[in-house]
């Protein structure tokens, strides 16, 4: 079997983590989701933690040097992974250009791009209705949107593990529209930046539900 390694670009709300647990339960892949890496460290009260925090609350994007040295430390202890996919890295040219340096050093999977497209309007209707399991290591997140077809059976419980379902602070309007307008910059350098180093990208239409987006995925990725 191939070594693959996904990189999953797409906005806020695009879908690609649900895709990604999707690909985990289904096709054996291993996601390593930034955001979940992200609450970890917030949850233990860690200097990097807060420094998350306060940018997840403000809207800002995390500092470069933060995710890397924490994306790389797992790739690196993970060596064995036949299938991986990188939810939500890199965010930013610099990650970009700092992934490319260590992919091109050696690693041994290799990389491809798949774009969630999806409109703004789209984006900011979803996360409006968007919950997310509050338990630390579930964290699924679910929409109460009709016909996402990631809908919980109670809005105020985890399907899998019964915890309380809580709103992100960061799915706020007000952040959502400042984290809109910071990703669309770096998107679009980011798809530079791919075709220029002949990436395979793959684009997916991200306004289907779950299953079609899923079986578009399964069609068009090998």
């Amino acid at each position: 079997m191939q070594k693959r390694l996904l990189l999953f670009l797409g906005a806020p709300g695009s879908g690609k983590g649900t895709l990604a647990q999707r690909c985990v339960k289904e096709l054996d892949y291993e996601q390593l989701s930034t955001g979940n890496l992200f609450r970890e460290h917030v949850v233990r009260g860690s200097e990097i933690g807060r420094d998350i925090d306060l940018a997840l609350k403000s809207g800002r994007l995390i500092d470069d040097s933060i995710v890397t040295s924490m994306v790389t430390e797992w790739l690196n202890q993970n060596p064995m992974k036949e299938r991986i996919i990188l939810d939500g890295y890199p965010r930013t040219l610099v990650q970009a250009e700092t992934f490319n340096n260590f992919v091109s050093s050696g690693y041994e999977h290799k990389p491809a791009v798949v774009w969630l497209k999806i409109s703004e309007k789209a984006v900011i209707d979803r996360l409006t209705l968007r919950l997310t399991c509050s338990k630390q290591g579930c964290q699924v997140v679910y929409s109460l949107a009709e016909g996402s077809g990631c809908q919980p059976c109670n809005a105020d419980f985890c399907d899998l593990c019964e915890s309380p379902l809580i709103r992100r602070s960061d799915d706020e309007i007000e952040a959502i529209e400042k984290r809109l307008k910071l990703y669309g910059i770096h998107e679009r350098q980011l798809l530079d930046f791919y075709h220029k180093h002949e990436y395979e990208i793959i684009d997916l239409n991200a306004v289907q539900p779950v299953a079609s987006i899923f079986d578009e995925f399964k069609r068009r990725v090998r």
